[in-house]
């Protein structure tokens, strides 16, 4: 009688046990994202500690890197600083060999930054990023996409190179008439210093484009309906807009500054919307 009450009592434990415990639901199948394309900025090899190596940039940019051939956007644009210091052939060769691991089906387009030509670019140094990446600014085609990248530090300091900066700026209003009588179903700008932080009119300052060069440049943008321009520079995450423009300066793959996190930004194109978002390297999905 006593071991039939024992067993009982087990039987009864059993059962509330299952009742208290119910299987567990299966796991939600993980979110798929497909971005157009992704936004890179500022790997600069060599900044975490000060040109004396670049393990860290390294670690940093391979991860993006494979990241990108995992979510298998259209293309890659890494928005400048691809190095640290212009000319360091260690550091640019770093970069070029994480990049060429890139899926050969994914097109990649790097930015001139003021890292790879200088504060105040020469035309020594123009000539040494074109020997080595090749073209500072140029216009590029995937698929209803049209790119325009530019040489930023030709718009912040181009008094040592007075003449490739005018040739850039009219070169620029070419590019923009021939996309508008081809149809062109949208136009990027990308560069490495963003045109404005928050507000087209607010002050000059070492993170954003001077306002006499801003305002003409912003006003040729508008006349060409450009509705988004990609930068980097700041290390950080910040947008602004100047009407229907949007200015999305986006943090670095590299060392971050000031609250920023290492990451990059996916932007998928559906139609006429286009939509973006900043993911730190413990988020991606």
């Amino acid at each position: 009688m006593k071991m039939r009450s024992i067993l009982f009592s087990l039987c009864l434990a059993g059962a509330l046990w299952a009742q208290a415990d119910p299987p567990l639901p299966p796991l939600p199948p993980p979110v798929e994202v497909h971005p157009t394309f992704i936004v890179m900025s500022d790997p600069q090899f060599g900044m975490f500690l000060q040109n004396r190596s670049f393990e860290h940039e390294t670690a940093n940019f391979e991860f993006a890197i494979a990241t990108a051939n995992r979510l298998k956007p259209a293309f890659v644009v890494v928005t400048g600083d691809l190095v640290n210091k212009d000319g360091d052939e260690a550091q640019i060769a770093e970069y070029k060999r994480i990049a060429g691991h890139l899926n050969r089906g994914i097109r990649l387009f790097s930015v001139p930054g003021n890292h790879d030509v200088g504060n105040e670019p020469t035309a020594a140094t123009l000539a040494a990023y074109r020997k080595s990446f090749g073209e500072d600014y140029y216009t590029f085609r995937v698929g209803d996409v049209t790119g325009i990248v530019l040489n930023s530090n030709l718009e912040k300091a181009p008094d040592k190179v007075l003449q490739e900066a005018s040739k850039m700026e009219a070169w620029l209003k070419t590019e923009l008439a021939k996309a508008r009588r081809e149809g062109v179903r949208r136009i990027i700008v990308f560069q490495h210093i963003p045109f404005f932080l928050e507000k087209p009119d607010e002050p000059n300052q070492y993170f954003n484009i001077p306002l006499a060069v801003r305002q003409r440049y912003l006003k040729l943008l508008h006349d060409y309906g450009v509705k988004e321009v990609f930068a980097g520079h700041l290390h950080r995450n910040s947008e602004g807009r100047d009407g229907d423009l949007d200015m999305v300066t986006s943090g670095p793959v590299g060392m971050p500054l000031n609250g920023g996190r290492s990451g990059m930004r996916l932007v998928t194109i559906a139609g006429d919307a286009l939509t973006h978002k900043y993911y730190d390297f413990s988020e991606l999905p």
